[in-house]
């Protein structure tokens, strides 16, 4: 587990495989329960230690996640996410080129909790809710591209289900139109970066996580630099 920025207050880390940020029913050992063991050894703290979860990513999705040490930090943090005041990007590799190298997706989605999954519609219907993402393409390789999003909603698989809507679902994700699979059975989106006031310094903090060991986002990499 790395650790991407840490004080009194908060706790940012990256999640580099499929697990799930806290506990669900497949009994896996959360990312919350990890970075609890973590802090109860550096600090030899005794007993229950406090984690507030201020926001979640998917199973399958790698990158930075950030939880709150202080029930303080929670509440404010809980307030900036509510508000929009925090930068959330992300990176995508698709098969498909987008249809333009970026712009704006706003959809429609409804989310269906006996399929786990949401369905993006162009116009509103009952019981959706709007969606907006803007998104660049950064780099090209022989078969993919690699697309940054700068989520502006935070819907449930909100990216998953607008970029599958335009026809550039996530390498790997089944769920949402893939060819195939990734061989540790996560999808290739990456939680790249959170940007926000700090809610008790008051200070700019950006967090940015690196993306998993692999060869494709190995190539993304090298080639950004």
């Amino acid at each position: 587990m790395e650790v991407l920025y840490e004080d009194n207050h908060l706790i940012a880390v990256n999640k580099s495989e499929p697990i799930p940020v806290q506990q669900d029913p497949s009994g896996d050992e959360p990312l919350e329960e990890k970075v609890k063991k973590y802090i109860a050894e550096r600090y030899k703290k005794k007993g229950n230690v406090f984690l507030g979860i201020v926001h979640r990513i998917d199973r399958p999705v790698t990158g930075v996640v950030l939880f709150a040490r202080t029930s303080k930090a929670l509440e404010r943090m809980n307030k900036l996410f509510a508000g929009r005041e925090v930068t959330k990007l992300y990176w995508a590799i698709v098969k498909n080129a987008p249809p333009a190298d970026e712009g704006v997706l706003e959809h429609y989605i409804v989310r269906n909790s006996k399929q786990n999954k949401s369905y993006a519609h162009d116009h509103a219907v009952p019981g959706s809710k709007l969606a907006r993402l803007r998104y660049k393409v950064l780099a090209r390789s022989d078969r993919y591209y690699l697309v940054e999003i700068d989520l502006e909603t935070g819907r449930h698989h909100q990216i998953r289900c607008q970029l599958a809507k335009i026809g550039c679902p996530v390498k790997g994700d089944l769920k949402y139109g893939a060819e195939r699979s990734n061989p540790d059975g996560g999808i290739s989106l990456h939680a790249r970066s959170l940007s926000f006031v700090h809610p008790v310094a008051d200070t700019r903090v950006e967090i940015v996580a690196p993306p998993p060991a692999d060869p494709l986002w190995d190539f993304f990499v090298k080639t950004l630099k």
